[in-house]
């Protein structure tokens, strides 16, 4: 993860080194060597992500300091990205509230642990109704991730899950996908989690956005900080309506997305959504010469 954009790239390289400082441990070495157990705990997971990204993106504008998109959006954690591409929160309090946000959601998982799956293709509407199915008053299971059309992540409570199962076969899913997490993620199970996390996004010097960002909770332009606050607090328990993010881009004239940070997962996703978009990834080297040609 972003090893050879440091190479490259010396402003990559001082993102990751400023992290290893604020973070007190070398987040650098674990992304790029491992282990991968280590690396694939949430704690180290979030932030990873964040500077890759944030490394990504710093490279990108050195390049292109001109270049402003009509609108940012991210998935999930992704969108505490958007706070820097947006000019809403400095890198170095958005890593901290990134770590933050790790700790508390693995300590959520730690006290009300529970599952997430994928759903392959069914729609929204038929994921809803399985859920709601399967779930109790104490045992919920619902919608996580609205990926795209026909890719749905589900989250919640163990035994919920394990009756959604055989419900979402019946219902025509091609493929259920249990997935080999203990964290419900965007479930009411992360609740554990939410007065801290409240705490430290109101402890921030949040700025309005410079650029709209596409909000997890609403799919609609977030301008304002109490709008920005509240969708990111709502985000721990509530959906990722990726889908509706992407449809509100493309109906307002947008056809070309890049993707930054490491992999092409959202890119894939939204081809899915949008099939006559132009899809540019930037995680390496590469990439960016690419983009250049």
């Amino acid at each position: 993860m972003g090893r050879d954009l440091t190479m490259d790239f010396p402003i990559a390289r001082a993102t990751f080194v400023l992290a290893d400082v604020l973070l007190e441990m070398s987040l650098s070495d674990l992304a790029w060597d491992g282990p991968e157990a280590e690396l694939n705990d949430t704690v180290n997971t979030q932030p990873a992500i964040l500077v890759h990204s944030v490394a990504a993106l710093r490279a990108f504008w050195e390049r292109h300091p001109a270049f402003i998109p009509a609108y940012v959006a991210g998935h999930s954690m992704g969108e505490l990205t958007t706070l820097v591409a947006a000019g809403v929160l400095p890198y170095e309090d958005a890593l901290a509230l990134t770590r933050t946000r790790g700790i508390l959601m693995k300590r959520a998982g730690e006290q009300n642990p529970g599952g997430m799956a994928a759903l392959l293709g069914l729609d929204i509407p038929t994921v809803d109704r399985v859920c709601a199915e399967a779930s109790t008053a104490d045992e919920i299971v619902q919608v996580a991730n609205d990926n795209c059309p026909g890719q749905v992540v589900v989250s919640g409570a163990g035994n919920a899950l394990r009756r959604m199962i055989p419900l979402a076969q019946a219902a025509g899913a091609k493929k259920v996908i249990p997935l080999m997490v203990s964290i419900a993620a965007h479930s009411p199970l992360m609740a554990h989690a939410q007065a801290d996390f409240n705490k430290a996004v109101e402890a921030l010097p949040l700025q309005d956005p410079k650029i709209p960002i596409i909000g997890n909770v609403t799919a609609r332009p977030l301008t304002r900080v109490r709008d920005l606050e509240d969708d990111l607090k709502a985000q721990l328990t509530s959906r990722v309506r990726w889908t509706e993010s992407i449809q509100y881009m493309l109906d307002q004239g947008i056809d070309t997305f890049v993707e930054i940070g490491p992999g092409s997962v959202l890119i894939n996703l939204v081809k899915r959504i949008g099939r006559e978009t132009q899809r540019y990834t930037l995680g390496k080297p590469e990439d960016f010469y690419k983009l250049t040609a």
